[in-house]
């Protein structure tokens, strides 16, 4: 019964502290976007590689590299 004058003030505590942590999210915005991180996620995002780097990460449709598919056709053809 004694620890119930204990655990009964903390739990009161932290229904308390986590609500304010609640408010404190709803009023920054924490949850303004909910569908756009997820958009953003599956759009592509396909950067203009460096003059130099052109070459040798040239991306073909399936998104290997044009050494990497010639590879394969060697190894297809032994």
């Amino acid at each position: 019964m004694e620890s119930l004058y204990l655990l009964i003030p903390i739990s009161v505590f932290l229904v308390f502290l986590i609500g304010l942590i609640f408010w404190w999210s709803l009023r920054s915005g924490q949850y303004d976007d909910m569908e756009g991180p997820a958009y953003r996620l599956l759009m592509d995002d396909r950067d203009e590689l460096p003059p130099g780097k052109a070459s040798d990460a040239v991306t073909t449709a399936q998104g290997r590299s044009d050494s990497a598919t010639d590879e394969e056709r060697r190894g297809a053809k032994e």
